[in-house]
């Protein structure tokens, strides 16, 4: 039965994506947007992004929460259907906020570890630096159950395999070492639970964060970039590249990678106040009651 799923789901991905490959950019972004309206709300999922935020924006009235789920869906839908159009949207459709600090970490050529959250479309960014730049960078990715559906989703995401795409897995670890080692460009979505990191404040509560990219950096003295990533339209992004984070301290020790943390999750905070339906209140973040 579990296959059987496997094959229904992958087809309705396909024919959606068939579909979404023959629309322009904005119409499919609208059709994906549209769609997740009508139907995510409705389904069990959101009740889980209703006890996140209960957990993570207490005050906010029940209305307003409700209105963030719509347009997460909304959000979701329209990043499900800009995959076919990643190419595209990152050469044309993307405004670079502070573009010079990535052009001075890639003329520095140290590598460098970008970290950004699920938030706008997070696809982008990766393809952003590669279309932008021209640099060939990896990134992380929870591969999804079905094989079906995760091949197609990595070959869209790695641009048919331009890009590297490097699963999240224990076993990944040499990948990432390599990375580094190379002096290339390796992102990181750090907004979701890692069971076996490290406990860091988000939004008032402990949640279990990966400490990967600080680790890294700090290993091979390279620069840790936050990218925040906004929806400014169907198929438009604004990218805002940070400072680096600082990882040592004035007489060159590694600071405590709780502390790096911190910050890192203080700032993807303050990133998702400013539009909290730009967020993927879905994941499981915090250890529910």
């Amino acid at each position: 039965m579990k296959h059987l799923r496997y094959i229904l789901e992958a087809v309705v991905l396909y024919v959606f994506f068939a579909v979404c490959f023959l629309l322009p950019p904005v119409a499919a972004s609208n059709l994906g947007g549209f769609i997740g309206r009508m139907i995510g709300p409705r389904l069990a999922a959101s009740r889980k992004a209703r006890r996140n935020l209960d957990l993570a924006l207490p005050g906010l009235p029940d209305a307003e929460k409700s209105r963030i789920i719509v347009n997460m869906w909304d959000n979701l839908g329209r990043v499900i259907a800009e995959y076919p159009h990643l190419e595209k949207i990152a050469g044309t459709r993307v405004k670079i906020v502070n573009e010079d600090i990535i052009k001075k970490t890639i003329d520095a050529g140290q590598g460098a570890v970008f970290i950004a959250a699920h938030q706008g479309n997070w696809e982008i960014d990766m393809t952003t630096l590669h279309v932008r730049f021209d640099v060939i960078p990896s990134l992380t990715y929870r591969a999804p159950n079905n094989p079906m559906a995760d091949y197609l989703l990595e070959h869209a995401r790695t641009l048919g395999g331009r890009i590297k795409a490097i699963p999240k897995a224990r076993s990944s670890g040499r990948d990432l070492m390599n990375v580094m080692k190379n002096r290339e460009y390796l992102g990181i979505l750090i907004d979701q639970k890692y069971h076996e990191g490290i406990a860091v404040d988000f939004f008032g509560h402990p949640a279990m964060t990966n400490p990967i990219a600080v680790v890294l950096c700090q290993k091979y003295n390279a620069p840790l970039i936050p990218v925040q990533n906004r929806r400014t339209g169907p198929a438009q992004f604004e990218l805002t590249a940070y400072k680096p984070m600082k990882i040592f301290d004035d007489n060159g020790e590694p600071l405590p990678v709780a502390d790096v943390l911190a910050e890192a999750n203080g700032l993807i905070q303050d990133w998702i106040v400013q539009d909290p339906g730009q967020w993927l209140w879905l994941h499981r973040r915090w250890d529910l009651k």
